[in-house]
């Protein structure tokens, strides 16, 4: 990472490849710089995005406004990692006195507090008529004139390429003519947005700095963005009682305890048969795919509610992921009786309702006024301790032969098995494999108590335990004598 300075000054006459050896596109790195997208609705912001990610992270469609918050992701933009984030549409025309009014007045809000935070704005203009909105937010973005960079896009094969330099009017430093869909003029902007900046403060983050990812999910309108936005000390999600307000997946960070968090506040999930929109189909989709990308899960339930079909579902989908869960019980301030006896009786409840995850933990929290905050990130540290517990394997197979002496498995002439020793073959998620002379003939009831024991036992209470079997006669001290 000496050498980043030097690659800084010289990036403009280095190839990509050349610049991308100095990095690991898988490591994650913290002081990177941000770039943040910006323009009006539907001049192909977040087509961009996806194009320098290289996946499909931002909803894309023809509806107007589909991007709300802003999405934030590290990204490799001419070989250099950078902190990329899209914005919601920069919208003018609207519909006075109606809840979208409100929203878009909210987008525009959080679109210009990005842009103070930003080391580069990339302006995303479209060829064809200039409108009055890509002139107010040219306007705005004047005070930051030297960080700005602007794109006409859908120019794909000089396609309109004379209307867009009508833009030139307006004094840019540097104007490029792209294709975010088909990828005309990409390299170029490349080299132009990370020409200058800053990489003199990047560093290389090693596991044990890894930040704890935490995703917030629930039914619409339980409180995670509120949740979010309390943790992370911002406004970065929009905070409204309309339904479906957050469509992506926005991230933010915070510490708590010397610990770095990473934290994915979702899009609410409603049934099935009420999601009608693509819109929403997407965000929906991309709230269960946060499931993949977290370490624990906050599975928000609003006290005045109670509990719903759709939390069943998602808890058991966080469960067969191997992910941490926290039952987490929103607005407990407004409850009528706050004693801890009407805590243990709604904790009864839902552990009748998730009988199957008897072992997760449950809190309650008010994300609007901060109470039991702490409580719940004390938990959170707790099922990450877990997760990532690592028992040597002496000590896992002494502690198989007390299990197997205090219940010995059931044995017949027609399902005789003997259990020969266990191994712990992964951590978050936490994985055990088991070997048996007859895998098919252990009962799935034997494999329940082996897990609950090895939560009782060796230090992994409050998650999921993944217990795979597999054939074989050795014993564990003779399976590497062959």
């Amino acid at each position: 990472m000496d050498k980043i300075d030097d690659v800084a000054e010289q990036q403009t006459e280095q190839s990509e490849n050349t610049v991308s050896n100095l990095y690991d596109i898988n490591q994650k790195y913290s002081g990177i710089p941000l770039i943040v997208i910006a323009g009006r609705p539907n001049t192909g912001k977040s087509t961009l995005f996806n194009r320098f990610l290289h996946r499909r992270r931002a909803i894309t469609d023809p509806t107007p406004g589909v991007t709300r918050d802003p999405i934030c992701e590290q990204a490799f933009i001419n070989g250099l990692p950078v902190q990329l984030m899209d914005t919601g549409g920069f919208k003018l025309d609207r519909e006075t006195g109606t809840m979208e009014a409100v929203m878009d007045e909210l987008v525009v809000q959080k679109t210009l507090e990005s842009l103070k935070q930003a080391d580069r704005i990339l302006l995303m203009l479209e060829a064809g008529n200039i409108t009055g909105e890509d002139e107010e937010l040219i306007a705005l973005l004047r005070p930051y004139w030297n960080k700005v960079i602007a794109a006409v896009n859908k120019t794909e094969g000089g396609r309109l390429a004379e209307t867009a330099w009508e833009f030139t009017r307006f004094g840019f430093q540097d104007l490029l003519c792209i294709s975010a869909e088909h990828g005309d003029h990409i390299d170029d902007l490349a080299r132009k947005l990370t020409n200058g900046l800053d990489f003199s403060q990047v560093q290389v983050l090693s596991k044990e700095k890894l930040p704890i990812r935490i995703a917030i999910v629930g039914k619409p309108n339980t409180g995670k963005s509120t949740l979010s936005n309390r943790l992370t000390h911002s406004q970065a999600s929009i905070v409204s009682d309309y339904a479906g307000t957050t469509r992506d997946v926005v991230e933010g960070s915070f510490s708590y305890k010397n610990q770095s968090f990473t934290l994915l506040d979702t899009a609410g999930i409603r049934r099935k048969a009420k999601v009608k929109e693509n819109i929403e189909y997407y965000s929906v989709t991309r709230a269960i795919k946060s499931l993949d990308r977290c370490d624990i899960v906050f599975l928000l339930i609003d006290i005045q509610e109670g509990l719903a079909e759709q939390d069943k579902k998602l808890a058991q989908l966080a469960s067969e992921r191997g992910r941490g869960v926290i039952f987490v019980l929103n607005k407990w301030d407004t409850q009528e009786e706050q004693t801890k006896k009407a805590f243990r009786d709604t904790e009864k409840n839902i552990k009748i309702m998730f009988g199957h995850m008897g072992f997760a933990p449950i809190t309650a929290i008010s994300a609007q006024n901060g109470s039991g905050i702490k409580q719940l990130l004390d938990i959170a540290l707790q099922l990450y301790s877990q997760l990532t517990k690592k028992t040597d394997t002496g000590i896992l197979n002494t502690a198989l032969s007390d299990w197997l002496s205090a219940y010995p498995p059931p044995a017949s002439r027609a399902n005789h098995f003997k259990i020969k020793y266990m191994v712990q073959t992964s951590v978050n998620p936490v994985s055990f494999l088991l070997f048996a002379t007859r895998p098919e003939a252990v009962p799935d009831t034997y494999l329940a108590y082996l897990r609950n024991r090895i939560r009782q036992d060796l230090g992994y209470e409050n998650i999921p335990i993944q217990l795979d079997i597999r054939a074989s006669r050795k014993k564990w001290e003779d399976r590497d004598q062959t």
